[in-house]
C-alpha cells in the first residue's frame, strides 16, 4: 500500500517515460525537421514562384511592348511617307540648278530677257522652340509653313524685259512647275515712257521669286 502511493507520488516512472520519452523524441525530431528543413525549403520555393511570377508578368509586358511597337513603327513609316510625299509636292524632285535650267528655257520660250539674277539668301528649315521664346506670336508671324523640316528656301532677284502678254505666259508656266514659286515685290516698269501703253510695249520687270529645294 505504501509502495503504491510513492510510485503516485512519483514523477517519472518506468511507465510514464515509456509513454512520453518516444512523443518527446518524435517532437524534436519534428521540429528539427521544419526548422532546418522544412522551413527554408518552403521559403525557397516561395521566392522561386514569386519570381516565376514576375518573369511571367515580364513575359506580357513583353509581348504588350512589342505590339505597341508595332503600331508605333506602323505609323512612323506612314508619318515618313506623308513627310517625303509633303516635300516632294513643295520642292519637286529636281535641284536648284535644274530648276534654273527649267527656268532658263521657260524665259526663252516667253521671249524674256534676263537683265539680272541675283540669289538673295538660303534659309535652311530650324525648328524653333516657342516655349522658351519671350515673344510666341512675334515667331509665329515669322514661319513659314512650306519651310517643312528636309527643305530650304531660296529667294532669287530676277530682272528682265519682256512685255505683257509673253509676262502673264511666263507666270502661267510657273504655276505648273513641280515645285513651288512664290513671287514677290514685283515691279513693272515701260522701259521707255513715251511708248504706247499697249501689250506689247517693253516692260522692264523685277521681282523677287522664292522656291524651295530638299536639303
Amino acid at each position: 500500500m505504501i509502495n503504491s502511493k510513492k510510485r503516485e507520488n512519483n514523477l517519472l516512472t518506468p511507465e510514464k517515460a515509456a509513454t512520453f520519452l518516444p512523443i518527446f523524441i518524435s517532437s524534436f525530431i519534428s521540429i528539427f525537421i521544419i526548422y532546418f528543413y522544412a522551413y527554408p525549403q518552403y521559403t525557397k520555393s516561395n521566392k522561386v514562384n514569386l519570381e516565376l511570377n514576375e518573369l511571367i508578368k515580364k513575359k506580357d509586358d513583353l509581348e504588350n511592348l512589342r505590339s505597341q511597337y508595332k503600331k508605333i513603327n506602323q505609323k512612323l513609316l506612314k508619318l515618313n511617307k506623308e513627310k517625303e510625299r509633303l516635300i516632294e509636292l513643295i520642292s519637286g524632285s529636281s535641284n536648284l540648278e535644274t530648276f534654273l535650267s527649267k527656268l532658263g528655257e521657260l524665259a526663252k520660250k516667253n521671249n524674256i530677257k534676263f537683265i539680272s539674277i541675283i540669289p538673295k539668301d538660303i534659309i535652311p528649315f530650324i525648328e524653333e522652340n516657342l516655349q522658351q521664346n519671350q515673344n510666341a506670336q512675334q515667331i509665329n508671324s515669322k514661319i513659314d509653313p512650306l519651310l517643312v523640316e528636309g527643305t530650304k528656301k531660296y529667294l532669287i532677284e530676277f530682272s528682265f524685259k519682256t512685255d505683257f502678254v509673253n509676262l502673264l505666259s511666263f507666270i502661267r508656266e510657273l504655276e505648273f512647275q513641280e515645285s513651288v514659286i512664290l513671287l514677290d515685290n514685283i515691279n513693272v516698269n515701260y522701259v521707255n515712257e513715251n511708248n504706247t501703253k499697249n501689250k506689247l510695249a517693253p516692260l522692264q520687270v523685277k521681282l523677287i521669286m522664292t522656291t524651295y529645294g530638299k536639303n
